[in-house]
C-alpha cells in the first residue's frame, strides 16, 4: 500500500477524509506552484521567530528524500527560506518544505523544482543569531496538529495532510476504498440519480 502513496494516488483531502478527518495542516499553507505536489517524511524544525538559522542547520543534517517542516513560532511575517536555501536542498536531495510562516525570491522559487509549501511572500530578511532557540527533530504543532518526524507528509494545491507514520498503511486502505466508492456515485450521477438520494438526505415522500 506505501507504493500508492508513493505514485500520490490520493489527493491531500482524500487522505485527509481517510485519515478520519486529521492532519490536515493551516489551509494558508499552500504551495508557491499550484503545480507542485509533495510526498515524504517530515524532518521537524522550530527556529525562533524571524532568525532561520536552525533552518541551515537542518539543512546541513538532514537525510535525502526528507521534508523540513517547520514551526516559526507564530512569527510569520519573514521571509524564513528563498533561492540559496532552496539550491542547498536540491544539492542534498532533499524532498520539500512545509513552512509556517513566509518565504522570499517566489519568482525563482516557483520556477525550480523543489516544492515549497508556505503561508505566502514576505521580503522581510531574518536574522542568524548562534545563541537564538531552536530544535532539529522534536515533536511540533502546526495548527492543531502534531507532527514527528518520520510521519507522512502529502502536499498538492489543496494543501498539505501529514499522516503519522503508524497511521499510514490503514489510512490507504480507507482512502483506496473512498476513491472506489465515489467512482460509484459519479456513475450513479451520470445514470441521473441526485446526490440527495445517493447520500440518503432526501425526505421520504408522505404520499
Amino acid at each position: 500500500m506505501i507504493d500508492g502513496i508513493r505514485r500520490l494516488d490520493y489527493a491531500t483531502a482524500t487522505l485527509h477524509e481517510a485519515s478520519g478527518q486529521q492532519g490536515a495542516l493551516p489551509s494558508q499553507i499552500k504551495p508557491l506552484n499550484p503545480t507542485w505536489k509533495l510526498l515524504g517524511r517530515a524532518l521537524s524544525v522550530v527556529t525562533s521567530g524571524g532568525d532561520n538559522l536552525w533552518l541551515h542547520k537542518a539543512l546541513a543534517t538532514a537525510k535525502p528524500g526528507t521534508i523540513l517542516v517547520v514551526d516559526t513560532g507564530g512569527v510569520f511575517e519573514h521571509g524564513y527560506w528563498g533561492d540559496i536555501m532552496t539550491h542547498a536542498a536540491m544539492a542534498r536531495g532533499l524532498a520539500g518544505l512545509v513552512i509556517d510562516g513566509c518565504v522570499r525570491d517566489g519568482e525563482v522559487l516557483s520556477g525550480l523544482e523543489f516544492p515549497v509549501f508556505a503561508r505566502g511572500l514576505c521580503i522581510r530578511g531574518t536574522a542568524k543569531d548562534p545563541h537564538g532557540s531552536g530544535v532539529i527533530g522534536n515533536p511540533i504543532c502546526i495548527g492543531d496538529v502534531p507532527v514527528q518526524s518520520g510521519d507522512w507528509v502529502v502536499g498538492d494545491r489543496d494543501g498539505v495532510v501529514v499522516i503519522p507514520n503508524g497511521n499510514i498503511e490503514a489510512t490507504l486502505q480507507r482512502a483506496h476504498e473512498r476513491e472506489r466508492h465515489e467512482m460509484e456515485v459519479r456513475e450513479r450521477l451520470k445514470q441521473g440519480h441526485t446526490t440527495m438520494d445517493i447520500y440518503g438526505w432526501a425526505e421520504p415522500d408522505e404520499g
